[in-house]
């Protein structure tokens, strides 16, 4: 007896039945051919699957691979089943090619994952299906069988196969349509230990490292931030001379990698230091693998690097020169555009640090020489070894050949599509399906040969119309920086060329820079940034959406009965709906905004309260989207990393990064870090007291921080409405929430107010009251007095411990308890659900006893009682069957009054911890609004990223050595080719007149771009050096005048005198007060209007 005797029920299942059966028989007589006849059977019910499944599209090879890469067949079968089944595939393969020892643990997953995809095929193939689970007791009797004869298995005639199936597909592909859709997967939970034995040995073996020779299990470790000192890093994968080339950090299947993160970094700490070579960080599960190079920022890959992947990642990291500086062979691209898109592609890849470019070029411009002379120069400057040129057409991957051999001679190249015999050329020409069916294929004497990091450079011909089709895994699978060429990007949500290449809309690589924007100027006193992001404030409202949106919105929120809600309410987001265009604009305003150190260089250290965990995570993965040059900027810390306290030490320390903590509550409270300049509130926070307590991060005086001077202030950027809630401004005003126990409490004691009433004289609400009196009297007896807080309010915390004050109770006493005890009342160790149950109960009971109606917490009261009831294989809750089933299925709600409410509440209360907790989560990427920005007194307009104000002033920001610009500055006089310059840039390159007029109005250019970089300091100066300098002025004189200089320095222009009646101008005095003499101030507004007059046209 097998597992996969229930295959043999079946006929049409006779193709792979039997092979699936010697599988398991032979485990125990021959592991290696039980692995490979796991495979064979894989295979031919794949193949099977073709036959019978119209909805699966024949590729254009037959193999193994090619079957299961194809779109629709991973969608038929799902991920979890398709990773099973890859696993096969890839320990066949050891089995067959890599002579590497199969273990009898990972053969016998193999049967097990084998038995899962076969399970799956039955429920929704199969006429008659049976529901099992795999018994790993019979392989153990598989050991007696072993010796029987097993049937001769031949290789399955796929032609003929499908001739025979061909009439079943119809009747096959309706009834797995219908099945389909109630399949419950098999859960995959391993531990650690058998995650690392089974999943990552076997993509370490896959990527051709030996165990015990070039890699090294529990590798001890010294120096680690614990008692002992002492760690043990899972994997640590070496070179030929022992040096270490990686480490890796393993966990188990069903955790978030991330949790391991600061735990391998301390590890690669330690070997640095030991070695003096830095090694690659890798955190798995065995199915997500994140790689920390410290060049770029944290990144998803495929699979762990090949030893030769690591070595050239070494030698090309001590080879490369900076890109700063580069010389172009003008014989292969000689035109200005080509250069131009060169150098942007360079700066891209150099100074911003990112690993994808687009150049959206005409058709006929000259995209190949273009690109040539990008390789030529990459090459040149040692980045690239290897490069990889992709496009979906044997034509078009010829011609870029014959290109390349042309114009770089001495490059080895190859083309897959013709060539089988120089796999080794430095650069490679193929069309997706080529390469799609090389990756597992093409091997060399090392093993495979195009592993993950095998190609340092990836150019896609005309991406538009491949990247984000089938072949999509391709460049998911390869880690490498990213060409993209095409003339006619599309703007479609699901196929957007700019998303996928991290871009703007509209804005390629070339035409545009894509940069962070650093806040210029001095700086100001405190400030809270009030932002209302639109998503947040008001939710997500589907008629608000754009077109697109709302095509995505109907695709992500409909349901299976084509119903699709109205709006996703504001408190979804950033709980289980994740916006990448609400974090993005909040970050957007943070770095654009925040106080900075080093001259502008760097934030001032910054700390990001986010809602949850998964909420942090996601800030994380977008700012190292949005900021790719500043790897190691931020961190998640929070109570879910390994040496959190090592990770705040880290944080703490001005010369270390990151700069950005993104804390989930472990930095809301208790941290003094006095280099912190600025607060991001991305969170709701109910509670005033820990509000400011948040706010205290910031207000540690700090000598010496801002290039030299005090820190004399910090920002707070409010997204969630804080000051708003707790009144700070102005707004109405809102009442403050409370601790759960303490709400219990003040719950507890209007009851016991309530039930004083003659008409709840009764027995039973007689002794309700006493308890709750009983209850609530101990709850404040146990107060410790000594306590601070306690101590400003134990008037009233001896009058309550009193049983005999709870007598009378009138309704100014259920205020003062609410202000004065509730919020001192400390938690129970009742676990959290029973307590916030009883808060729901507690509140049903008051309305009854108010005469209120208490539909919703009625409503939320049954979602509960059908959630328990959904597990009810529960003992405990067996037990309470007869009250569920009343509650569910009769008026028993209808009629119930404080005693069944309480006989509810104590019956059930501790059953809410069975409640399944099901995590629903979305990401989306709808375009947000910013509603308004209000800087203290002050709002600011929407700086949406897409328009044309954020472009406009972002390049005056970046360019201030433009000649025009730079004039502007200087104060030097505009001529009309000045002008003219500036007309080019701001009419033509960056938008149209039209544009700028809608934003600025008639505003003369040269103004417009002197308020944002205003005058410089010494140039301003110098302008009113005959005040300050010749001129025999008093002291409130000279104030006044320097006041003048601080004001056109950073507003640029003094356009509106008005402003000279109001502070600091008027600290000393009115002009007429200080400037006896008219005629002085006459000369100095001379200088005013002069300086006024140089940002126009003379």
């Amino acid at each position: 007896m097998t597992n996969f005797d229930f295959l043999k029920k079946n006929t049409q299942f006779d193709s792979f039945s039997d092979v699936a059966v010697s599988a398991e028989k032979i485990l125990h007589m021959d592991i290696e051919a039980s692995v490979l006849n796991c495979r064979r059977a894989m295979e031919f019910a794949v193949k099977w699957m073709y036959s019978v499944d119209g909805d699966l599209i024949m590729p254009y090879q037959k193999t193994l691979v090619s079957l299961m890469s194809t779109e629709e067949f991973r969608d038929i079968v799902g991920t979890d089943i398709w990773k099973r089944m890859d696993f096969i595939r890839k320990v066949g393969n050891n089995a067959a090619h890599g002579g590497k020892k199969i273990t009898l643990d990972k053969a016998k997953l193999c049967l097990e994952n084998l038995y899962i995809f076969l399970d799956f095929v039955a429920y929704c193939y199969g006429e008659l299906y049976e529901k099992g689970q795999f018994d790993y007791t019979l392989l153990e009797k598989s050991v007696q069988e072993a010796s029987s004869k097993m049937p001769q298995i031949s290789e399955v005639d796929f032609k003929a196969l499908l001739e025979e199936n061909a009439s079943l597909k119809a009747q096959l592909t309706a009834r797995r349509e219908a099945q389909q859709q109630t399949y419950v997967p098999k859960p995959l939970d391993l531990s650690e230990y058998e995650t690392r034995k089974i999943y990552i040995d076997t993509m370490l073996m896959d990527a051709g490292w030996t165990e015990g020779k070039d890699w090294l299990n529990e590798v001890e470790l010294s120096g680690m931030p614990n008692k002992s000192e002492q760690g043990y890093a899972d994997y640590v994968l070496y070179d030929d001379a022992h040096r270490p080339l990686a480490v890796i950090e393993a966990k188990r299947t069903c955790e978030d990698v991330s949790k391991g993160r600061h735990q391998a970094k301390l590890y690669a700490d330690i070997l640095e230091k030991k070695y003096g070579r830095r090694p690659i960080i890798f955190l798995t599960n065995g199915f997500d693998t994140k790689i920390v190079d410290g060049k770029y920022p944290e990144r998803k890959v495929s699979a762990i690097y090949s030893k030769r992947d690591l070595e050239k990642w070494f030698n090309l990291q001590s080879s490369r020169t900076s890109l700063d500086y580069i010389t172009i062979d003008k014989n292969i691209a000689g035109r200005y555009y080509q250069e131009a898109a060169v150098k942007a592609v360079c700066d891209s890849f150099g100074k911003k640090n990112r690993r994808k470019a687009l150049l959206v070029m005409a058709t006929g411009s000259g995209k190949t020489r273009t690109v040539i002379s990008l390789c030529d120069v990459l090459l040149k400057k040692g980045w690239v070894k290897n490069i990889l040129f992709l496009a979906d057409r044997n034509s078009l991957v010829t011609q870029a050949k014959r290109s390349f051999v042309n114009l770089l001679p001495d490059l080895s190249v190859t083309n897959l599509c013709e060539e089988k015999d120089n796999y080794n050329a430095r650069c490679v020409f193929s069309t997706y399906q080529t390469m799609m069916n090389s990756i597992d294929s093409v091997k060399d004497e090392e093993g495979k040969l195009f592993t993950c990091g095998h190609f340092d450079l990836l150019i896609c011909d005309e991406a538009h119309r491949s990247i984000y089709n089938k072949y999509k895994d391709i460049f998911t699978y390869f880690d490498t920086p990213i060409v993209g060429l095409t003339a006619t990007p599309k703007d479609e949500i699901d196929k957007n060329t700019y998303s996928i290449f991290e871009l703007e809309n509209g804005v390629p690589t070339y035409g545009y820079e894509l940069a962070q924007a650093v806040k210029d100027g001095y700086l100001v006193d405190f400030l809270s940034v009030e932002t209302s992001l639109k998503f947040i404030d008001q939710g997500i409202v589907y008629e608000e959406l754009s077109e697109e949106d709302k095509e995505a919105y109907e695709d992500t929120f409909e349901n299976e009965d084509g119903q699709l809600p109205k709006s996703i309410s504001s408190s979804a987001l950033n709980s289980w709906i994740f916006n990448d265009d609400t974090i993005k604009k909040a970050l957007h305003i943070l770095m654009t905004e925040g106080l900075r150190i080093n001259y502008g260089e760097k934030l001032g250290k910054t700390i990001i309260f986010a809602k949850n965990h998964d909420h942090a995570e996601k800030i994380l993965e977008i700012f190292g989207r949005e900021y790719p040059n500043l790897p190691g900027y931020a961190m998640v810390i929070d109570n879910r990393m390994a040496y959190a306290q090592s990770a705040i030490d880290e944080f703490s320390d001005s010369q270390k990064l990151p700069q950005i903590a993104i804390s989930v509550d472990m930095l809301d409270t208790g941290i003094d870090i006095p280099e912190v300049l600025n607060l991001v509130f991305f969170k709701k926070v109910m509670s005033k007291a820990k509000f400011w307590q948040m706010i205290g991060r910031g207000t540690r005086l700090c000598p010496g921080l801002i290039d030299g001077e005090d820190k004399k202030n910090f920002y707070i950027f409010d997204f969630c409405g804080n000051f708003e809630f707790f009144r700070m401004n102005k707004g109405k005003a809102t009442a403050n929430m409370m601790a759960l126990q303490g709400a219990v409490f003040n719950l507890e004691f209007q009851i016991a107010y309530k039930l004083q009433d003659i008409q709840y004289q009764t027995k039973e609400l007689s002794q309700l009251r006493d308890s709750l009196v009983d209850r609530m009297s101990e709850k404040v007896g146990e107060l410790n007095r000594e306590n601070f807080a306690v101590h400003q309010h134990l008037k009233y915390v001896d009058m309550y411990s009193d049983k005999i004050n709870y007598q009378m109770l009138s309704y100014n006493d259920t205020l003062c308890v609410r202000e004065e005890v509730a919020p001192l009342i400390l938690p129970d160790e009742d676990e959290a659900t029973a307590v916030r149950f009883d808060a729901l109960i507690y509140g049903i009971e008051l309305a009854y006893l108010a005469g209120k109606a208490y539909g919703k917490a009625r409503s939320d009261l049954l979602k509960k009682v059908q959630a328990i009831s959904g597990v009810a294989n529960i003992p405990d809750i067996m037990m309470q069957a007869d009250l569920i089933n009343k509650i569910l299925h009769t008026d028993y709600l209808e009629t119930a009054d404080v005693n069944d409410f309480e006989y509810i509440r104590n019956n059930l209360r501790g059953l809410m911890k069975y409640i399944p907790k099901t995590k629903i989560r979305y990401d989306t990427d709808f375009e947000d609004d910013i509603l308004s920005v209000e800087w203290k007194e002050s709002k600011l307009e929407n700086d949406d990223l897409k328009n044309y104000r954020a472009k406009a002033e972002y390049y005056v920001r970046q360019h201030k050595d433009n000649i025009a610009i730079a004039k502007l500055m200087k104060n030097k006089p505009m001529t009309a080719i000045d002008m003219e310059a500036l007309e080019n840039i701001l009419w033509s390159e960056i938008g149209t007149k039209d544009e700028y007029r809608a934003e600025y109005g008639d505003k003369p250019l040269g103004e417009f771009v002197r308020e944002i970089v205003g005058l410089d300091m010494n140039t301003a100066k110098e302008a009113f050096a005959a005040y300050l300098d010749e001129t025999n002025l008093d002291n409130r004189q000279i104030y006044f005048v320097n006041q003048i200089v601080e004001y056109i320095v950073h507003n640029g222009l003094m356009k509106d005198l008005s402003v000279l009646q109001e502070s600091p101008f008027t600290d000393r005095g009115s002009v007429a007060e200080v400037f006896t003499d008219m005629e002085i101030w006459s000369g100095i507004r001379k200088v005013i209007d002069k300086i006024n007059a140089n940002a126009t046209v003379a």
